[in-house]
């Protein structure tokens, strides 16, 4: 169930979003009609889920007289699972060599509204969407009074990700979480367009084409922009 959050202003609905993943990752999804979603001390940042300096300080100030205070953010974060969207009008070459390998992989294309349709109402995890935020960990200020505000800002070295966060915290169903979740989605509302690497060749091309048949789906699949013919 979606629930936004708090003083996080969202992107308008129409603003187009991507999710760069290898084909093991897209077939799960399709398999299981699901959506992974990471812990969030997995994450390669380790910086994810914490607090920039200023605000750090006020904590320990408070943590002074309540030594659990500190505690409860520590543990915060093997709790809180996170599905990351990077925000772009268009494709993004340094997406696909981020997230992808060996010219193989795909994108999902989709809009912020659409995130907000697939989320299945009826699941019992809470699922909150909200924009990163990338300020000076050394200068600025990220508030405490809403949970999910450590996982919504990062540093400004991670500003090419222009994110967008589906946030879940699960602290209180006490599960054991490894690397992540699966939680219901609409996979048909979720996914509007698919493009395939624009690097790879045409016989994985035409795996992928013949995978999603067989598996029941017609999504629109486009020839990347990257793939374009030479105009000289």
């Amino acid at each position: 169930m979606y629930k936004p959050i708090k003083s996080i202003q969202l992107p308008d609905a129409d603003v187009v979003v991507w999710k760069y993943l290898d084909l093991s990752k897209f077939l799960d999804m399709l398999l299981c009609r699901k959506m992974f979603m990471a812990r969030s001390d997995k994450f390669e940042d380790q910086y994810e889920g914490t607090f920039s300096e200023p605000t750090f300080e006020e904590l320990k100030r408070i943590a002074a007289d309540k030594p659990e205070f500190l505690d409860t953010y520590k543990n915060m974060r093997k709790n809180v699972v996170v599905s990351s969207w990077h925000i772009n009008t268009y494709e993004s070459y340094a997406m696909w060599q981020i997230f992808t390998k060996n010219n193989e992989g795909l994108a999902i294309q989709s809009t912020v509204g659409r995130l907000q349709q697939a989320l299945a109402p009826e699941q019992k995890y809470e699922q909150h969407i909200g924009a990163v935020k990338y300020i000076d960990y050394k200068k600025e200020y990220i508030p405490f009074d809403d949970d999910f505000f450590p996982f919504l800002f990062k540093r400004k070295s991670f500003q090419y990700e222009r994110e967008v966060r589906i946030i879940s915290n699960l602290t209180k169903y006490d599960l054991n979480i490894n690397e992540g979740v699966k939680i219901d989605v609409d996979i048909n509302t979720l996914i509007e367009r698919i493009y395939i690497h624009p690097k790879s060749e045409n016989w994985y091309k035409n795996l992928v084409i013949q995978l999603m048949q067989q598996l029941g789906f017609d999504f629109i699949i486009e020839k990347s922009d990257l793939e374009s013919d030479i105009l000289i």
